[in-house]
């Protein structure tokens, strides 16, 4: 049961390390105990040396949500708009529409009359020159990008990429890649880039290694 809520709770993916520190055992007993957990029907992905998450809790009953869990997922689909991202929005509208149609009869109403809506206007679509989906799949398939990008002062440069994340605000929206020619992170502005392609290589596993070492970066500079 300690594992299974520190899986729940802890960032995906959950390394050997913190979760045996969570649950108090050693790494070995924890290797053990996710292979019970599988076996007994949780879907946890991952393995030693890259980490675990949690991908369906055998534990829970499929699509029941308190009240106020379903007011958040309405409202967090209603935030969708503010990213300008057209195609992000209705894919959140979608699986909420399928969420829905697999409630029971009451939380299903619960979910149509929430009490908490998003009636802020929509972003205006920023003028980007890169299809977002492109850059999405990058992040997800682990695919190294040939991209050209202006920056604030006009400047362009082509260089490969190896993008991580896209980050969302209502100011600006930002791709954190690894860039090789610099080899450092870097946060581009995706309206200033220009154009964008695969170049056939492949920097997987690397993209988890180099987001917590980001992550433990920012985490030393803000304490220091």
């Amino acid at each position: 049961m300690r594992l299974m809520d520190a899986l729940r709770r802890l960032p995906a993916p959950a390394t050997a390390a913190d979760l045996a520190g969570e649950t108090g055992v050693s790494r070995r007993q924890l290797y053990r105990d996710i292979a019970t957990l599988r076996a007994g029907g949780a879907l946890i992905d991952g393995e030693a040396g890259v980490g675990y998450h949690l991908v369906e809790d055998g534990a829970l009953p499929p699509q029941s949500f308190s009240q106020l869990e379903i007011e958040a997922l309405v409202l967090a689909v209603g935030e969708l708009a503010q990213t300008g991202d057209p195609a992000l929005e209705q894919a959140g509208r979608s699986a909420l529409a399928r969420i829905i149609a697999t409630l029971p009869d009451d939380q299903s109403r619960q979910a149509h009359h929430t009490a908490l809506r998003s009636f802020r206007p929509a972003a205006r679509p920023a003028m980007l020159g890169v299809d977002m989906g492109l850059l999405r799949q990058a992040c997800w398939e682990e695919r190294a990008l040939d991209l050209r990008y202006r920056d604030r002062n006009g400047t362009v440069t082509e260089r490969e990429v190896w993008p991580l994340g896209i980050s969302y605000s209502e100011r600006s929206l930002l791709v954190l890649v690894w860039c090789c020619l610099r080899q450092d992170w870097r946060h581009f502005h995706a309206s200033g880039i220009e154009a964008a392609t695969f170049n056939g290589r492949s920097f997987r596993p690397r993209r988890v290694g180099l987001l917590r070492e980001y992550a433990a970066q920012k985490t030393k500079a803000a304490a220091g």
